[in-house]
């Protein structure tokens, strides 16, 4: 009678990884890197450069959409974003305002730090009722944007160029024709202005990076 002989038993050979992840101390010191490491990312992470500070915008008071007194006294301690618009225009001011209308539900995680602000460049047409309608029409929270308009024109148009840096020019053989700045004005919470921005994505997104920025640094002085 032939005996079969036993196979001889294989036995696996465990290797350094697995003996390391079956330790203990592997698994404390993950956990304690995993909590760590994003720690000292945050407290060790270059910041972009400061926005530059471009010019000082003067005091203001012009009149809201809702007949009220409002200027710079009520954005102290607010970044803000200043447009300018007015309400005949057939063209580019629906677009802008569109467009806002997309930023202010960007920025309505942040409270009370930001604000918009549409200043008219038209104050003889654009009064307050004809501003009011236009913002209920962009659904603009009152705490968060505000329509301006004022009675003094010459005073405003001073405040934009002067203060805001932006064109402001009316046709004067065509009172529809009011040639005015396409741009965002980003104006920090010492109502300086700090940065300039188009309303393509690209522009808009940049604009939401420099507010976080704002917002989140202490505020440098002059």
């Amino acid at each position: 009678m032939t005996t079969l002989k036993a196979e001889p038993e294989f036995i696996r050979q465990t290797n350094v990884l697995e003996t390391l992840v079956r330790h203990w101390a592997f698994w404390v010191c993950f956990i304690l890197f995993s909590f760590s490491y994003p720690i000292y990312k945050s407290v060790y992470r270059i910041l972009p450069p400061e926005l530059p500070i471009i010019s000082k915008v003067p005091d203001f008071q012009l009149i809201s959409e809702n007949g009220q007194r409002f200027g710079s006294a009520d954005l102290r301690g607010r970044v803000y974003l200043a447009n300018f618009v007015f309400a005949r225009c057939p063209t580019v001011c629906p677009k802008m305002l569109g467009e806002l209308q997309k930023i202010q539900k960007r920025v309505r995680g942040t409270g009370k730090k930001v604000a918009i602000v549409t200043f008219t460049v038209d104050p003889e047409n654009d009064t307050e009722r004809v501003l009011f309608d236009l913002a209920r029409k962009h659904d603009a929270n009152p705490y968060v944007w505000t329509f301006l308009t004022g009675s003094d024109k010459e005073a405003m148009f001073n405040l934009y160029r002067d203060g805001f840096k932006v064109g402001v020019e009316q046709n004067p053989k065509d009172m529809f024709d009011i040639a005015h700045s396409e741009k965002i004005v980003l104006v920090d919470a010492e109502n300086r202005v700090r940065g300039f921005y188009a309303f393509d994505t690209n522009s808009v997104n940049q604009l939401m990076i420099d507010v976080g920025l704002l917002i989140n640094r202490p505020s440098t002085k002059e």
